[in-house]
């Protein structure tokens, strides 16, 4: 199978498939992924940080995803066409922030390594390490 862009549907198939994750609602119905009661998804009501820079509307549709360090979420952030994005209400929080409307400018390879990532930086340490352990390729180590 070749891959494609990045859905909606892939965020929720994706996180919903990661070990010990429960799908909770937020307090409006948002949805929320969480291992070992640590969100690594959440669905954000519009916010006031997030808004179009012209009209000053809330984006309704910003998917917040957890990454394991400053330095990855630096990464991720630095090119201004990538739909990943942050605001200073974030700074020093180790999250990213996407814009579900621009999911298709990733690639669900992408975000599959995106979310898995997430749930790593917030599964035991237990957990983790047997994930890891299961979804090592055989060309590691070599």
């Amino acid at each position: 199978m070749t891959d494609r862009p990045a859905r909606v549907s892939d965020v929720h198939e994706i996180a919903a498939a990661m070990p010990h994750t429960r799908r909770i609602e937020g307090p409006k119905g948002n949805p929320i992924y969480q291992v070992g009661g640590k969100s690594f998804v959440f669905f954000r009501t519009p916010q006031p940080d997030a808004a179009d820079p012209e009209t000053g509307e809330r984006f309704s549709d910003v998917i917040m995803i957890w990454v394991p360090s400053e330095s990855d979420k630096l990464a991720l952030v630095q090119d201004p066409d990538s739909p990943v994005f942050t605001t200073g209400h974030f700074d020093g929080h180790p999250s990213v922030l996407v814009r579900a409307s621009r999911l298709a400018d990733v690639s669900r390879t992408e975000l599959a390594e995106l979310i898995q990532d997430a749930w790593l930086s917030r599964a035991s340490k237990r957990r983790a390490d047997q994930w890891l352990a299961a979804h090592r390729t055989s060309s590691e180590g070599r």
